[in-house]
C-alpha cells in the first residue's frame, strides 16, 4: 500500500476505486464515508505524510474535531469520485 500512499494522485485513483467497489456492494454513502473515516483515523495514528498533500489533509485532521473529521471525510469520498 506505500506505493499507493506516494503520490496523491495514486491514492484517489486507489480511494475512487474502493468507493465504487463498495457501492457496487450496495453500501450507502453514510457507510462509506463512516469507512473513510476510519481510514483516515487510521493514516493519522500510524503514517506519516508521503507528500504534501498528506501534510495538509493531516493537519486539518488533527486540528478538527470529530465532526470535522467526518466531514474531510465525506469530502475525501467526494473528491475521489469526481477524479
Amino acid at each position: 500500500m506505500s506505493t499507493v500512499l506516494d503520490q496523491f494522485d495514486s491514492w484517489k485513483k486507489f480511494l475512487k476505486d474502493r468507493v465504487a467497489q463498495g457501492k457496487n456492494m450496495g453500501l450507502s454513502e453514510d457507510t462509506i464515508t463512516n469507512l473513510a473515516y476510519e481510514i483516515g483515523s487510521f493514516l493519522d495514528e500510524r503514517v506519516d505524510p508521503k507528500n504534501n498533500e498528506q501534510a495538509i489533509l493531516k493537519q486539518l485532521w488533527d486540528c478538527g474535531d470529530e465532526s470535522d473529521r467526518h466531514t474531510i471525510a465525506k469530502l475525501m469520498v467526494k473528491l475521489a469520485e469526481k477524479s
